[in-house]
């Protein structure tokens, strides 16, 4: 809204016809909120409608990425596109560990006693059938823990820390972090699976 008033005071004094502008102007904004398609009388989202939301989507998350652990070979589950990443194993375990790490942050969720950052560099769960169970466990575990959190708190500050950074987020922007690192570490994978000749799951954003 500044903006627009400070264009206002520019087409006035480049055009000395104050009335006349300042008309045009408001047209302008009017217009751009009709285009925009703000409701006369829009709805707020509850904290409950942003739960359901949460939720769905942590649910379509899971079923998404199942069908990545189903598409990849089994034994192919250790394969790396160059020496320097993560196998396939290890990125999918570390999208589970940090699932929960994160999740057990914004929630205050007893944290699941697997979960660590080293949990990619675990040998004995390299396996596919390891792997499935870690994974579908972290979305599972994800999934109650919002469903029993109160969404009334989530605008609620907490502290936290990684090797190179310490930041400070509110319940719900982790909630949103865990959700985008699981979405970024899946789409890792993508080429891993590609890299065998296979085509990768249709996405599913609804």
């Amino acid at each position: 809204m500044l903006i627009a008033v400070r264009d206002l005071r520019i087409k006035v004094s480049i055009c000395h016809n104050q009335t006349f502008f300042m008309k045009e102007g408001m047209l302008w904004i009017l217009s751009c909120l009709l285009l925009v398609g703000v409701p006369a009388d829009s709805q707020s989202l509850t904290p409950a409608d942003l739960k359901q939301q949460m939720i769905k989507d942590w649910q379509r998350a899971k079923d998404y990425t199942v069908e990545y652990l189903n598409t990849m070979p089994a034994d192919k589950y250790t394969f790396r596109p160059v020496d320097s990443i993560r196998n396939f194993a290890g990125q999918m375990l570390h999208l589970a560990a940090a699932n929960v790490l994160l999740v057990s942050q914004a929630t205050d969720a007893p944290l699941l006693p697997w979960a660590r950052l080293d949990m990619a560099n675990r040998s004995s769960a390299q396996n596919k059938d390891s792997v499935v169970y870690y994974v579908t466990t972290s979305f599972d575990y994800a999934i109650s823990a919002i469903q029993n959190s109160d969404a009334t708190k989530w605008g609620e500050k907490k502290k936290g820390a990684t090797r190179s950074l310490s930041y400070e987020e509110t319940r719900f922007a982790l909630i949103n972090k865990a959700f985008e690192h699981q979405t970024h570490t899946l789409g890792q994978t993508t080429i891993y699976i590609r890299l065998q000749g296979i085509k990768p799951p249709q996405e599913k954003l609804f």
